[in-house]
């Protein structure tokens, strides 16, 4: 009894010494240099560049090329100075690739946006999607945060830089696709164009996190998330036949009925829980900011990881995201007609892959589950998880530091992108790939991305900006 209670009296102690000790770390500095710059021009940019429909399309054929080559017409007016400093070139698949050069090419920075937007539903929208109109400090229009606010912020930072005379001390690239949101094959174009001439990227700057608050346990202060990674996606087909028939007289398992039994089965037996790499990396900064309970749990994962697991499991939501692979059924097919048995039923299931698995590992795993051989499952369309950047080095602290400046006070972390970019194609060259929306967004702000009257308050855009300007100084 003794022993036992010795036991537990140091288990306590080590819980609460570890406890005590996880206090924040030290966040990059927060400048006070007040950048300058024209904003009333930064915001007429933007709104020229949301008047172009450039709408991608599955189907190539309903897309307008005409919009996309006006976006890229305009761009010479927008930004002359980049124009007349950069080289500029086109590459297949609507890729559009700058070069500033520096005063060295060892450790060129690459900034990334995508220009082309998803399609709109009009008469959902209180305002015209594609007028950007001003009303209220609001830029309406689609593409105003998804992505042409960071096209803008990054071309448009760069434009005023020029004109004052500055020159970064290695190149910077401006790397920019037209169809991000179709998985065209832009970015891989500009990717190829790297591999082919041996340029190593020292820093790559990609949409991802932005500025938020909210969204952790515990912690009040904004949150400047970065993402270091992206989870791989894989859309899942299970199928299964039958000899078909009247409805009258059914077998005790129908087709619809045998998937939804491996839809019941999968759906109660999620994929393990794996407090690793930018998740663990996520939960060691923001963790220490908590409150005590909370970081009670994130300085002792140790031994209750298992609160994170069952917490992700019971409610899943972006937590629960962040530490599991995790799927999303979404369509299912069965017969054309009420009173007939489908000789076939299909089910799919939206995927996204957790770092420590891979896309067979995936299927291996739904098979073991299901444990139906009458099921088949395969992958329609798949891409593995991205390759994990590094946070001790150069890339990463100034990203970081850039944005420490621009939203003083804010708590700057990695974290795990649980959507899919452009960036994912730049792990084959470089290992110091940064997520980062250069906004700060509100939870109502974030929902009309994809949505509904989706808007930017005009002090977004100028942050943007600003954001920009910070991160091409250290360039």
């Amino acid at each position: 009894m003794i022993v036992v209670l010795a036991i537990v009296l140091i288990f306590l102690a080590v819980v609460l010494l570890r406890t005590l000790r996880f206090t924040p770390t030290v966040q990059p500095v927060e400048a006070s240099e007040k950048v300058e710059f024209n904003k009333d021009k930064a915001i007429s940019s933007l709104a020229e560049l949301v008047k172009c429909r450039t709408i991608s399309y599955s189907d190539h054929s309903l897309e307008d090329d005409a919009e996309f080559d006006k976006l890229i017409s305009k761009l010479p007016g927008l930004y002359p100075q980049v124009f007349a400093c950069c080289e500029f070139r086109q590459l297949p698949d609507r890729a559009l690739l700058f070069r500033w050069p520096g005063r060295s090419s060892d450790s060129p920075s690459v900034m990334m946006a995508h220009y082309d937007v998803v399609p709109v539903n009009e008469e959902n929208w209180d305002k015209p999607p594609f007028d950007a109109i001003i009303e209220d400090g609001v830029m309406w229009g689609r593409g105003t945060l998804d992505t042409k606010v960071t096209f803008n912020g990054a071309l448009f930072a760069a434009d005023h830089l020029i004109a004052t005379g500055f020159v970064p001390e290695n190149d910077v690239y401006f790397a920019f696709s037209g169809g991000e949101e179709v998985n065209g094959k832009g970015a891989p174009n500009i990717v190829k164009y790297f591999r082919e001439r041996g340029i190593t990227p020292a820093m790559v700057v990609d949409e991802g996190g932005a500025v938020v608050e909210n969204v952790f346990p515990g912690v009040k202060k904004p949150c400047g998330l970065i993402g270091i990674a992206e989870k791989g996606m894989m859309n899942v087909q299970l199928r299964t036949v039958s000899a078909g028939g009247h409805a009258s007289a059914p077998k005790p398992h129908t087709p619809v009925g045998v998937l939804s039994q491996a839809c019941t089965a999968i759906e109660g037996n999620p994929f393990s829980c794996h407090i690793e790499g930018p998740a663990a990396q996520m939960f060691d900064t923001l963790g220490r900011h908590s409150t005590f309970l909370f970081r009670l749990i994130f300085a002792n994962l140790w031994c209750f990881g298992w609160v994170i697991d069952l917490l992700g499991r019971m409610s899943g939501g972006e937590i629960n995201a962040l530490v599991r692979t995790t799927v999303a059924f979404t369509q299912m097919e069965g017969s054309s007609a009420r009173n007939v048995i489908p000789p076939e039923a299909k089910m799919v299931a939206n995927m996204r892959l957790n770092p420590a698995d891979s896309v067979e590992s995936a299927l291996a795993y739904l098979r073991k589950v299901v444990k139906d051989e009458n099921v088949e499952i395969s992958a329609l369309e798949s891409f593995e998880p991205s390759r994990v950047s590094r946070t001790d080095c150069e890339g990463w602290d100034k990203v970081a530091a850039a944005v420490a400046e621009n939203w003083p006070g804010c708590i700057v972390a990695p974290y795990l992108m649980v959507q899919c970019s452009d960036s994912r194609h730049w792990g084959v060259i470089s290992d110091r790939v940064y997520r980062f929306s250069a906004m700060d967004l509100t939870a109502a702000e974030r929902a009309t991305i994809h949505g509904n009257n989706e808007r930017i308050r005009l002090e977004g855009i100028c942050k943007a900006a600003e954001f920009y300007i910070r991160l091409l100084k250290k360039c």
